[in-house]
């Protein structure tokens, strides 16, 4: 075959697989986005009317549509000027909540004894801390509340300090660490040894994701799916960073905004615009409206 007829056959197969996508495009029922640097930027505190609109042109449509974030459920309603048609489904704490119609079906907890020896490890690291959740509020387990203003300046502003681990069961735990990528991908590399039964992820330099090992993002994307009783071809995910890494790796139609970490790119099976130029409202409208948005 020569050349211009081999162009022109790849051509042709490339539109014929865009086209079997978009044929099927009517049978997405689940899209699931991150909010910080996907459709938030981090210079913003609510979400754009765009946004907004789009999950609303997504939930009429009869798509089940909402957050995937590192956020406790309680921190999601006020980036959507709670505008409760978005966050009715939503995965909370990296996946640690499951919310489906509004309705909790869902809630894991970190063990126990494994914080008590997660904050026994950070304790002895210089410049680092441990906060737990208790609801919205974030209370300082280890550490102090001035280097945790350094990752996480709105967590402390109303953290509290307190003197250990708290007994009751706990959702959402994060680690802050001096705000540089590879001092916190190092301290994450010393955790995962000393403290096994945690999984680490790194939304972002100085500040880290704690789950039960083998929880995740991407199992509770499974968790949601089998609940609807829709196939992973069935969802699509938007992310940017490393608390992404396993939803985009693991379902089909994954994608990455520009501005992704590169690891975050490289698991996405598509990729798109910047979180700053709107483009998943963008991509959403056009999958509300039953067109395929994406072709790389």
């Amino acid at each position: 075959m020569g050349e211009e007829m081999l162009s022109a056959h790849n051509n042709t197969q490339d539109a014929m697989d865009l086209t079997h996508l978009c044929n099927d495009v009517s049978a997405i029922r689940l899209i699931l986005t991150d909010i910080d640097g996907t459709i938030l930027p981090y210079d913003r505190s609510v979400v754009s009317q765009e946004c907004r609109d789009a999950f609303h042109a997504a939930y009429d449509a009869g798509i089940h549509i909402g957050p995937a974030t590192g956020r406790g459920a309680t921190r999601v309603p006020s980036v959507f000027e709670h505008d409760e048609k978005c966050y009715a489904t939503m995965l909370a704490a990296n996946g640690m909540q499951v919310i489906l119609d509004g309705q909790l079906i869902y809630e894991a907890h970190i063990p126990h004894e494994a914080l008590i020896h997660l904050a026994s490890v950070i304790h002895e690291l210089p410049d680092c801390g441990m906060i737990c959740f208790d609801g919205p509020q974030a209370l300082v387990v280890e550490g102090t509340i001035d280097n945790l203003a350094k990752s996480f300046r709105s967590y402390a502003a109303t953290a509290r300090l307190v003197s250990e681990v708290p007994s009751f069961p706990v959702i959402k735990t994060n680690i802050f660490t001096p705000p540089i990528q590879e001092k916190t991908a190092e301290i994450v590399a010393l955790l995962r040894r000393e403290v096994p039964e945690i999984d680490y992820s790194l939304p972002m330099p100085g500040f880290v994701n704690t789950t039960p090992r083998g929880w995740n993002k991407a199992a509770a994307v499974d968790y949601l799916a089998q609940t609807l009783g829709i196939a992973p071809e069935q969802v699509v995910v938007f992310g940017d960073s490393g608390n992404d890494l396993e939803m985009l790796s693991h379902v089909p139609h994954s994608v990455a905004v520009a501005g992704a970490t590169d690891e975050a790119r490289a698991a996405a099976r598509w990729h798109i615009g910047s979180c700053e130029d709107e483009a998943v409202p963008q991509a959403i409208k056009k999958l509300a409206q039953g067109l395929w948005p994406f072709t790389n």
